[in-house]
């Protein structure tokens, strides 16, 4: 039997990752399927529209069998970080596949740029070339990638690819990547046809619009009132004036630190201090993580004692997937963790805090149902 991995933050699900799951379906139609799922704060540090657990309830509906969250530390980082968390929870509960969407590149050439990537010397000199020149570094990457080989990386999803094959072939890790090719930019702004960009379903969302058919109906019932980070805009403007080190958080240099703290006081919404900040260097992605980080006072010193604090947290399964677990578990060495009442090494702590934070907004309820929550048991699907 094959072991099918996953990597999405589903913010929120709609048609193009259900056409996803389908293919993967048709692909592997007797298989077991492992999703590592982003919680309540994603890549690029924005709010995920639907909870951990509604996503939850979501996928084991579509037919995935295991549900495994992947923690913020890792969900709300840069690309290299995110790859390296999702990866390596994969490899812990015995993938041999990872499926993806990409919008260009099949795993061949993926294969053939990660190699380079690790690599090539003349890569690397030209990755600080160009970090010399002012470009930022994610863009950085993509130039000297497109010198050396001859293929533009700007898509993000190629990036996220690139990015698992690299982690694949750095650990040595018995897994074979497999690309889906996508039928939309990610990025697109188009709200067109059944299948829409993830970013134009969000923007829809915002200016309460109608989604059409663009979202499965099974979806739309949690699609309510999201809230998003700009929520808490105050907050973090409250941090950037009274804290003296914002350098102290992840994401943020000092260079970074002194503009934010210059730029805060006459600005009144996040999208308007963003935009003020940003610059070639400080991306707009970035600048959100930053924020994030800030609102959830995630630290450097935080960050380096916990990334190689692996554990597994149990969202959800169906039958197969908690036999599956309960046959595993005496192989892994790391801590499998259904609720908070099992977390014996406080691991949780961290998300723990990012709930509490959301509750202040969110309400008490939130709270209550992160700490109570067991794993999502589900019979039947769709």
């Amino acid at each position: 039997m094959n072991y099918v991995g996953i990597i999405c933050e589903y913010n929120p699900f709609h048609n193009g990752h259900l056409y996803h799951l389908n293919k993967i379906k048709e692909m592997f139609p007797n298989d077991f399927i492992i999703l590592v799922l982003s919680g309540n704060v994603t890549q690029r540090g924005e709010l995920s529209i639907l909870n951990k657990w509604e996503k939850t309830e979501i996928a084991l509906q579509y037919g995935i069998d295991l549900v495994i969250e992947l923690p913020y530390l890792y969900a709300s980082q840069a690309a290299d970080i995110f790859c390296f968390g999702a990866l390596k929870i994969l490899s812990l509960l015995g993938a041999n596949k990872i499926v993806f969407g990409t919008e260009t590149y099949n795993s061949d050439i993926l294969k053939q740029c990660a190699y380079t990537q690790l690599k090539s010397n003349n890569y690397q000199k030209l990755v600080q070339k160009f970090l010399n020149d002012g470009i930022n570094y994610p863009t950085a990457l993509c130039k000297a990638l497109e010198k050396e080989t001859g293929y533009n990386f700007d898509k993000p999803n190629d990036l996220l690819g690139l990015g698992y094959v690299k982690e694949i072939i750095k650990n040595n890790y018995p897994i074979e990547p497999i690309t889906i090719l996508r039928t939309n930019n990610y990025h697109d702004t188009n709200f067109s046809g059944q299948i829409s960009s993830a970013t134009s379903i969000r923007t829809h969302i915002k200016e309460k619009k109608d989604l059409n058919d663009t979202v499965p109906s099974l979806v739309l019932k949690y699609i309510k009132d999201p809230i998003w980070l700009a929520d808490f805009f105050p907050f973090i403007k409250y941090k950037i004036i009274n804290e003296d080190n914002l350098d102290i958080y992840v994401s943020i240099d000092e260079k970074l630190a002194n503009r934010m703290k210059k730029k805060i006081i006459n600005t009144q919404t996040l999208e308007e201090f963003i935009n003020s900040v940003k610059t070639k260097y400080y991306t707009y992605n970035r600048l959100m993580r930053a924020c994030s980080h800030l609102l959830f006072s995630f630290t450097k010193e935080e960050n380096n004692k916990l990334i190689d604090n692996f554990y597994i947290r149990v969202l959800g399964f169906n039958k197969k997937g908690q036999q599956y677990l309960n046959n595993i578990k005496k192989d892994i060495n790391i801590p499998i963790i259904t609720n908070y009442s099992n977390d014996k090494n406080n691991n949780l702590s961290l998300d723990l805090r990012i709930t509490k934070v959301l509750s202040l907004i969110k309400g008490n309820n939130f709270l209550i149902e992160e700490i109570t929550h067991k794993p999502i048991i589900k019979e039947k699907k769709i």
